[in-house]
């Protein structure tokens, strides 16, 4: 099929700039945040990822849609994402898994595609603007008013002051057993008692609570607004604060009272990319918005106690201002592109917390053993 004479899609920047291309799946209009990710596989992963409400991706690797898409790749119901740009037009699925087009699976979804684009330039742009706010529009016809575009990138209110955990969040409390996907099996399930944890969902995704089962732990999932009396009264051996999107200082005027009376009852806790942040407000720490964030799956992270750098997959616009950890509080890892914080724990309890993905999907699994620290801090207080 030829390439259509004029464009089909527009992207246009707050501050003017536009770039015009060509529109896949759903047809329509999304104002959204722009950020870029530099992972080179994981596409629907990372569309489906409930961190990235509010957010249009930049794909700067360019080929994507190869893979298709299929049913166990989903991270979530539907994606979150609010749009994708990509260099090249999604290639035709060419994988054994594939069950369907990117393309067609966006459509469905009412997500927006922009491909055709520059999309170097594209990130240099998000890079010095810091995330800018945007306007995408796919329009078969090609009829775009640029004008009203930037208008209405300009006039969105952004991310810094949004609460959007509650918007993702599940709305009622359901158990999880589905362990990760193994070939040639698929996903397990994780059978017999376990250690009882409660996982709070600012925006989890699934391969968090796979990896939460696997590592032998019985997940009842509470929808992010839950108080302490309701994680309290499901008996938990462990807490888990799961990832999210928006700003955690929104999130944390109903979120921090709960977590501090979790920590009030000398619980385990572990806390993922939001719920680490949410932590450390919760023990006094500020947090911060990135000027572009980190989104990729090739991010290194020291561990400042072992010395270890690990490699690791990482979606977050915000941060935790070490400078403001109050003593007691161990900053234990740092990123080594920018050495902006990404992990704490408590000198006197079981609890930490890290900034990246563990859990990968996609992403390196070089960290997740951090599942299994989780676990034994439940197994020593439970042997206490």
């Amino acid at each position: 099929m030829p390439a259509p004479s004029r464009p089909t899609a527009c992207l246009a920047l707050a501050d003017g700039t536009h770039f015009y291309g060509r529109g896949f799946g759903a047809t329509g209009e999304c104002v959204a945040e722009l950020v870029f990710n530099t992972a080179m596989t994981g596409y629907q992963e990372i569309m489906t990822d409930p961190s990235y409400a509010g957010q249009v991706v930049t794909f700067t690797f360019p080929h994507v849609g190869i893979v298709g898409v299929n049913p166990e790749d989903d991270e979530s119901a539907h994606p979150f994402a609010a749009g994708m740009a990509v260099r090249w037009d999604p290639t035709a699925p060419s994988n054994w898994r594939a069950a369907g087009p990117l393309a067609g699976w966006l459509e469905r979804h009412g997500r927006i595609g922009i491909g055709g684009l520059d999309t170097r330039r594209l990130t240099r742009a998000i890079r010095h603007q810091g995330a800018p706010q945007v306007a995408l529009v796919h329009d078969p016809a090609g009829r775009f008013d640029v004008a009203a575009l930037v208008a209405r990138a300009r006039g969105w209110r952004g991310i810094v002051g949004l609460d959007l955990a509650r918007e993702v969040s599940c709305t009622q409390s359901y158990r999880w057993d589905e362990t990760p996907w193994v070939w040639p099996r698929g996903h397990g399930r994780r059978e017999g008692p376990g250690l009882r944890v409660v996982a709070l969902d600012y925006g989890a995704k699934r391969n968090i609570l796979r990896a939460l089962a696997q590592a032998g732990c019985e997940v009842t999932v509470l929808p992010a607004t839950a108080t302490a009396a309701e994680v309290l009264a499901h008996d938990p051996e462990g807490v888990f604060l799961s990832n999210g999107p928006g700003d955690p200082a929104a999130t944390g005027v109903y979120a921090v009272p709960m977590i501090r009376a979790i920590l009030a009852a000398r619980l385990p806790v572990f806390g993922i990319c939001l719920g680490h942040q949410m932590l450390a407000l919760a023990l006094g720490a500020r947090t911060v918005k990135m000027n572009h964030g980190h989104h990729g799956a090739n991010h290194p992270v020291k561990d400042l106690e072992s010395g270890r750098v690990a490699i690791t997959s990482m979606n977050h616009g915000f941060t935790v201002d070490a400078g403001t950890l109050p003593a007691g509080v161990i900053e234990t890892h740092v990123s080594l592109f920018d050495g902006s914080n990404c992990g704490l724990r408590l000198a006197d309890a079981p609890v930490f917390s890290v900034q990246y993905h563990p859990e990968a999907s996609p992403g390196p699994q070089d960290s997740a053993d951090l599942f299994d620290r989780f676990a034994r801090a439940m197994r020593t207080r439970r042997a206490a």
